[in-house]
């Protein structure tokens, strides 16, 4: 048995790891596949990403759950892409686009005072596509039916907020916020701000506290050491985090 197989076969005992999630898997498909593969019975991860995000997850297995809130309350740090002139209902591309706007009047300095703006504290809509509960249900089971409901806002940080590119209609940022911050919503309001509309297209997240995606481990690289049953090699990264 290799040192990986080990470490996760005894995840009920307490394990915690890095992963990177892949586009196109939600957080619980990972759960899901740790769980199938390691028979492990207990599994959490400490933020959600969604299915057209990829980068960090922190997953806690076994007795390790009961720490979730360790990782949960730590900021966290993006990279996105969001696409001018565009609105859907979802704020990404997970919905088709509802309306198109001229943005020939957007400038790289109009953007960056728009970006200066969202820094700080601030209260922040959830948007309908999201499992956010109303009534016992996600609002996105609502959304999908049609259904806008009202939300109360959220108080969350925007501790950085940096343009990283823009070559219209696309621009680049990075960003580190406060748990509960929805990146979708900040593209959103941003297009809102800028009155030409945006949309998230890409999204990535490279930091957790300080536990960094560069540290983590893809599903791949877990399933093929698994089947291979051979000790992990010492120049791979260390993505567990020791308990």
């Amino acid at each position: 048995m290799s040192h990986l197989d080990q470490y996760l076969h005894n995840g009920e005992l307490g394990s915690v790891l890095l992963i990177d999630k892949p586009v196109g898997l939600t957080s619980f498909d990972v759960i899901y596949r740790l769980r199938r593969w390691h028979g492990v019975v207990k599994a959490g991860h400490a933020g959600t990403l969604d299915p057209l995000a990829s980068g960090l997850l922190i997953i806690c297995m076994g007795k390790e759950t009961k720490n979730l809130h360790r990782f949960s309350n730590l900021d966290k740090e993006y990279v996105g892409t969001m696409e001018l002139g565009i609105q859907t209902p979802s704020f990404d591309m997970e919905t088709e686009v509802s309306e198109r706007m001229d943005v020939s009047g957007v400038t790289i300095d109009g953007l960056k005072s728009i970006f200066e703006r969202f820094v700080g504290r601030q209260l922040q809509m959830p948007p309908m596509y999201s499992a956010v509960k109303h009534k016992g249900k996600p609002l996105y089971k609502y959304a999908r039916r049609g259904k806008i409901l009202e939300r109360k806002p959220r108080e969350i940080e925007i501790r950085e907020l940096v343009l990283t590119g823009f070559a219209p209609p696309t621009v680049e940022f990075k960003v580190l916020c406060s748990k509960g911050t929805y990146i979708r919503s900040l593209a959103n309001d941003i297009g809102a701000a800028l009155g030409c509309g945006a949309a998230l297209t890409a999204l990535r997240r490279t930091r957790i506290g300080a536990y960094t995606v560069e540290n983590a481990v893809t599903l791949e690289q877990l399933e093929a050491t698994k089947k291979a049953n051979e000790p992990r090699s010492e120049e791979a990264n260390d993505y567990r985090i020791p308990a």
